[in-house]
């Protein structure tokens, strides 16, 4: 495992968090996911330990870090089987964004409360007509007097059963000196209540195993105080992707810890299971995929942190090119070693006591989620490369 880019504090907190998240293991998580409940103790105990708060600023009770310090405490969750989703929700997107757009008030409302785990934030982009298409969305907020008025729809939504708050991405209407409202909308971020009348969730059925639902919201004129919108209203789209860069590191760094536990644990079965007076893992057909599997794991994670790297430094611009290629990179690495982790295992791979068989679908999210293969393929194409856009 390289960690070549890594400061010896780095390295401790690497150790810590590996020795921390072995203590609860896949079966605990597993059996969270049987219950149909969160892993509570997981992530109150991370909280006490200063893990959930790592990346926010040490006035508030964070740790002072940044997104690299973050992405080594989810990698090595995932490692060792327990990774937490809502550590890309709440501290890395909605942390992030109001620890550097949020006004004083907000800063001390919400981010000692995330930081102490005390205090969950979700965060609701995506929409039903609007997929990956940032400048689609529909939810709109309007002016009444000093409040907004915010109505739409929001799909894919992890964690509002759990959460105080959902970070709303709207839009609001330009408005013009001279011949009043344009009509043009630009994005903009608010603070929403879970409580707040007119916000609505309903449960989507998802085939997959996770202890964070997924939720479609309503947002039915839900009027919210002007200290709900988060920064300037001009300023939208540099506050989206202070929050959509880290949710791409971090996603990466939740494959990455996923493909390992993967390949961690097909490892110890190759070496163990014995056929013809030898291991399985003598013979190159098995070892020689595993081995490429952790190359491309390796190659993923340095890509993750140059992001994480660069996002740090203040660099957003390559830091956008970066946390999409590293998430690309990383959820393409996490299928290939889950599948060939199951393979190794045969029948063994789809049984309970190797916690296996609920990674394919898992791992299979981080191609899609929170954005698909296909969208960073083409930014990389037009952005990048500088050919022209298909659409």
């Amino acid at each position: 495992m390289t960690t070549l880019m890594e400061t010896d504090e780095h390295k401790a907190l690497r150790t810590a968090v590996s020795a921390f998240g072995r203590r609860y293991g896949r079966d605990y998580l597993l059996n969270v996911h049987q219950e149909d409940r969160y892993p509570d103790e997981l992530w109150q105990e991370a909280a006490k330990l200063g893990y959930l708060g790592v990346n926010l600023p040490e006035e508030y009770g964070g740790g002072g870090g940044g997104i690299y310090e973050l992405s080594i405490v989810l990698e090595e969750l995932g490692a060792a089987g327990s990774p937490l989703l809502m550590l890309i929700v709440s501290p890395a997107i909605c942390g992030t964004v109001i620890a550097r757009f949020g006004t004083e008030a907000q800063k001390k409302q919400w981010l000692p409360g995330i930081a102490e785990g005390t205090r969950t934030m979700a965060f609701g982009i995506t929409e039903p007509d609007a997929g990956s298409n940032s400048h689609r969305i529909t939810t709109t907020a309007r002016r009444d007097g000093a409040d907004y008025l915010l109505t739409g729809r929001k799909v894919f939504v992890s964690g509002v059963d759990i959460a105080d708050a959902t970070l709303i991405v709207g839009r609001t209407e330009t408005v013009s000196n001279k011949e009043g409202r344009t009509g043009t909308l630009k994005p903009c971020l608010f603070i929403v209540p879970r409580d707040a009348p007119g916000f609505e969730r309903r449960p989507i059925d998802m085939e997959i195993t996770s202890a964070e639902k997924q939720f479609e919201l309503t947002l039915d004129d839900v009027r919210l105080p002007a200290e709900a919108l988060v920064g300037d209203e001009d300023a939208g789209l540099l506050q989206l992707f202070a929050g959509l860069n880290p949710e791409r590191i971090m996603t990466a760094a939740f494959a990455i810890g996923m493909g390992r536990y993967a390949v961690a644990k097909a490892v110890e079965y190759a070496r163990d299971r014995t056929v013809w007076k030898t291991p399985i893992g003598a013979h190159q057909a098995i070892a020689h995929p595993l081995a490429q599997a952790h190359i491309e794991l390796e190659l993923a994670r340095l890509m993750m942190q140059k992001a994480a790297h660069l996002y740090d430094s203040g660099d957003d611009a390559a830091a956008g090119e970066a946390a999409n290629m590293a998430k690309y990179a990383a959820g393409e690495a996490c299928v290939k070693a889950v599948d060939q982790a199951v393979h190794t295992l045969g029948g063994n791979g789809l049984t309970r006591e190797f916690g296996l068989g609920s990674l394919i679908t898992a791992a299979r999210v981080s191609r899609i989620a929170p954005v698909s293969r296909e969208m960073i393929l083409n930014y990389v194409s037009h952005q990048t490369l500088g050919l022209p856009k298909s659409y």
